[in-house]
């Protein structure tokens, strides 16, 4: 498992945690159609990404053009 990999799934394991911790504490209302869902879901992409390699903006950037990073750097 590369550090990519484990950099996505830890990521994406904090942004869902956080929101649950928030939910169950009360503080905020996940049980109401917001904008916390597209947090929730972001989290949950980076989470199976970090397992699968597929990540649906990595594809789009792909077909964009856009090159591999070099490995040089953060994430």
């Amino acid at each position: 498992m590369s550090a990519n990999q484990i950099v996505r799934i830890v990521a994406g394991f904090f942004i869902m945690a956080s929101l649950a911790a928030a939910h169950f504490a009360g503080q905020i209302d996940m049980s109401k159609l917001s904008w916390l869902w597209f947090t929730a879901f972001v989290g949950a992409n980076l989470f199976q990404s970090g397992f699968t390699r597929f990540c649906p903006l990595d594809s789009l950037l792909h077909r964009l053009g856009f090159r591999e990073s070099t490995g040089i750097g953060c994430a």
